[in-house]
């Protein structure tokens, strides 16, 4: 079968890429593991002429092809008013080929796999849907929608997951909706895990690793740091990533006279992210915005590290485990109290880290995509999605 995945994910060309292109983010990882279930996979996405940036994997896989499109224009209100006119220059692409595939991935939230959801609606193709924003909680318009169209359209052909997970099922409305889980680690990855050593002498070294945005609560950590210190006057704290608060989030290190205690990775590539949390010793990830299941929580649990946390979306199920420290409010005062609690003493500690190992062993990348193409060779009623059985 030929797949054809329809994102927005903005990619770059990148020539030590086999398909000529790569991006950030779980993204390639992802498309890397789905593309080994079909004979071919033509990936459809914006394709930025820019330089190239820096944290970018090569997007490649099984028979992998990537169908460049232009990158519509602005964000928020701007990128939606452009959206008709990108869809001009653009649809006819998307429209080909969709026509032309076996069957169809659109990972949404997002325009243009919203595009690609309606055109394999309308050329009643074979159509994998998965939802990777936070199921349970639509602030907008848009995210109503998307729930509803997979309420309405979920069953026979029409595979759609929720990203997430929860004892009770994704949807009353529709039980075809089923949760998935997000990943990026494999199973080497989990195997070669092991539990982290107690931070002896307060040479504690935390770790945070997300998008600087608002809500994400990089600046509570920061701010968190000075009470911290007087507990662990060695401790401190590695933040990776890129994004529109960075240069704030520099600022108010300088202004706490934290800069020889925190050091700004910027966005950098999935092996150096790994690389950097087997160097440390708890992960901080105090967010209150609209997760879904975020990677990089189990990418910490993998590599042994308990997990400061809040009770967001899934992270209650996976810190709950007592692998970690969820707090009722991210506040400077209640972060430093849960690092005092994880690092009470080297025995809890060292429970917390074969815990948070423990944790992350079902969360492959291999299982993964085995669990999806076990319920799209159901749904779709092949034996095989690929002909090299």
């Amino acid at each position: 079968m030929k797949l054809a995945v329809i994102s927005h994910k903005v990619c770059w060309q990148a020539t030590d890429s086999p398909s000529g292109f790569a991006t950030d983010g779980g993204f390639p990882l992802q498309i890397k593991a789905i593309s080994e279930l079909f004979d071919e996979t033509k990936v459809v996405v914006p394709c930025e002429k820019a330089e190239t940036p820096t944290g970018i994997s090569p997007l490649a896989g099984k028979n992998l092809q990537v169908s460049p499109l232009s990158v519509p224009n602005g964000t928020g209100l701007v990128r939606k008013l452009d959206i008709p006119f990108w869809l001009l220059r653009n649809g006819w692409k998307i429209w080909r080929e969709v026509r032309l595939s076996d069957a169809v991935h659109a990972p949404i939230p997002g325009d243009v796999g919203t595009i690609g959801m309606l055109f394999a609606l309308i050329l009643r193709k074979p159509l994998f849907v998965r939802h990777c924003g936070n199921w349970m909680v639509q602030r907008t318009a848009a995210e109503a929608f998307w729930k509803w169209s997979m309420e309405r359209f979920a069953g026979g052909r029409n595979v759609m997951m929720a990203t997430g997970g929860a004892d009770d099922a994704p949807s009353l409305r529709n039980a075809n909706i089923k949760w998935i889980f997000s990943t990026s680690l494999s199973q080497s990855e989990i195997r070669n895990a092991a539990a982290r050593a107690f931070p002896e002498g307060g040479k504690l070294k935390l770790i945070t690793a997300c998008r600087l945005e608002k809500r994400k609560g990089v600046e509570t950590v920061i701010e968190s740091l000075p009470l911290i210190l007087q507990k662990f006057p060695h401790a401190t704290l590695d933040i990776v990533g890129g994004g529109a608060l960075l240069n704030e989030l520099k600022a108010l290190a300088k202004t706490l006279n934290l800069e020889d205690k925190i050091t700004f990775h910027g966005k950098v590539e999935h092996s150096e992210v790994i690389r950097l949390m087997k160097k440390a010793h708890v992960f901080c990830f105090p967010t209150s915005a609209s997760e879904g299941f975020p990677k990089v929580v189990l990418e910490a649990l993998a590599c042994g590290l308990p997990v400061l946390t809040t009770k967001v979306s899934v992270l209650p199920k996976l810190i709950g485990t007592g692998c970690g420290v969820l707090l009722a409010e991210a506040t400077r005062e209640n972060v430093a109290g849960a690092i005092e609690k994880i690092c009470l003493s080297p025995d809890e500690y060292q429970q917390m880290s074969v815990r948070a190992v423990a944790a992350a062993q079902q969360y492959s990348l291999e299982n993964w995509r085995d669990f999806i193409g076990e319920n799209l060779r159901s749904a779709w009623q092949v034996s095989s999605l690929s002909s090299a059985v």
